[in-house]
């Protein structure tokens, strides 16, 4: 048994999805409901990709939504499943 050690060479730097397009690779997107949509911010919390941000605007209820970067998004349902309200819903995204 040899004592060498092993190397990872890696031929790509690894990087975060804020430095790369990668919407492209989500089969499902989330639809954020903006008058359901109580901006709460849970969708920003358990975002992997951090892609979920509070807009400025403001629904009927006077109430700031949060929507998402679809460009970054990888369409991972997380935001959908944690929503409290029900507001995002993850739908085909076939491009």
């Amino acid at each position: 048994m040899s004592n060498k050690i092993l190397k990872n060479i890696l031929n790509a730097k690894p990087g975060t999805t804020t430095e790369y397009n990668t919407g492209t690779w989500r089969t499902f997107k989330p639809v954020v409901d903006h008058e359901v949509c109580i901006g709460c911010d849970t969708c920003n919390k358990v975002c992997p990709e951090g892609v979920c941000f509070a807009t400025s605007e403001k629904n009927s209820k006077g109430r700031i939504f949060y929507d998402n970067d679809l460009d970054y998004c990888k369409g991972c349902g997380l935001c959908a499943k944690e929503c409290p309200v029900s507001a995002i819903s993850m739908i085909n995204d076939y491009k």
